[in-house]
């Protein structure tokens, strides 16, 4: 099967990438979708730019298998705006089991395990399982290429067992210009994942997916791949300063801290965690 595509100059990185996706659909490879894959992304500006974790989290139920989108059509509003903040009133508004006197979503938003606590709560009585998160950082004796293929098999095990996971990403920066100066964090944003490839080639040093953006509520294409530059201070799991100890975000249309970010500053995303069900 031969697919012809009409490109356009505007957007080339973009267009690569989707050219990314449909060769592979071409060439036979299996691709792992959402159970719901055709259901309407969560617009999180219905509500607030930091509503993006409540959001994303309706996504993933509302594009996973039965059990699961019941969740989502159980959560009490008439529109997209009332059932976002119905989750931030309800679930949202608790105090937060991890940080003391902390409040779980907030004018910053809200973090990887008080989300995974207000999943479950949202799922309770109803018999399903345990969803669980995970910090995608390298990890004692292990490589990128095997923290590449953990990443790859948690979010392809979610999506197997009916629940589209979620992703938190960091954009960082380096406001030298330099790649050995000091890079800081801007800014974090939460993603739903509602497709991916269901086989990690041997020797892969990334894998496409498509994801939801709630940012707008909008369906895209990235990748995640090993970085070839080490763009954070390593951790004790590998102090080598040439191997970055997170995976890159390669997704051209997320604009997460783009406003804050200088012109002659080099910038990154990593996947820092996931949720899902593992």
């Amino acid at each position: 099967m031969i697919v012809v595509l009409k490109l356009s100059a505007s957007n080339p990185i973009k267009l690569l990438l989707i050219a990314a996706v449909l060769l592979c659909s071409a060439s036979g490879e299996e691709l792992r979708k959402a159970p719901n894959f055709d259901a309407k992304p969560v617009d999180q500006l219905t509500v607030a730019g930091n509503a993006c974790g409540p959001a994303a989290l309706l996504a993933s139920f509302r594009f996973g298998d039965d059990p699961w989108r019941k969740v989502a059509d159980d959560v009490p509003g008439d529109t997209e705006r009332e059932r976002i903040l119905s989750i931030i009133r309800k679930e949202g508004s608790r105090l937060s089991t991890h940080l003391d006197h902390h409040i779980r979503w907030s004018r910053k938003g809200v973090n990887v395990v008080d989300l995974c606590d207000m999943a479950n709560e949202m799922t309770l009585g109803r018999y399903l399982p345990r969803i669980e998160y995970e910090i995608f950082i390298l990890k004692n004796r292990e490589d990128q290429s095997e923290l590449l293929k953990r990443v790859h098999s948690r979010l392809s095990k979610s999506l197997a067992k009916g629940l589209p996971p979620m992703i938190s990403l960091r954009r960082f920066a380096n406001r030298s210009g330099k790649e050995q100066g000091k890079w800081e964090i801007v800014d974090g944003h939460f993603v739903t994942v509602i497709g991916i490839s269901k086989k990690l080639p041997r020797g892969a040093d990334s894998f496409a997916v498509t994801y939801l953006d709630p940012w707008g509520g909008k369906r895209c294409e990235g990748v995640i791949k090993i970085p070839q530059v080490a763009f954070l201070q390593p951790g004790n799991a590998n102090p080598d300063p040439q191997i970055s100890p997170s995976l890159e975000a390669d997704f051209p249309e997320a604009g997460i801290g783009k406003s804050r970010l200088g012109k002659e500053d080099l910038t990154v995303i990593t996947v820092a965690a996931g949720i899902g069900r593992w």
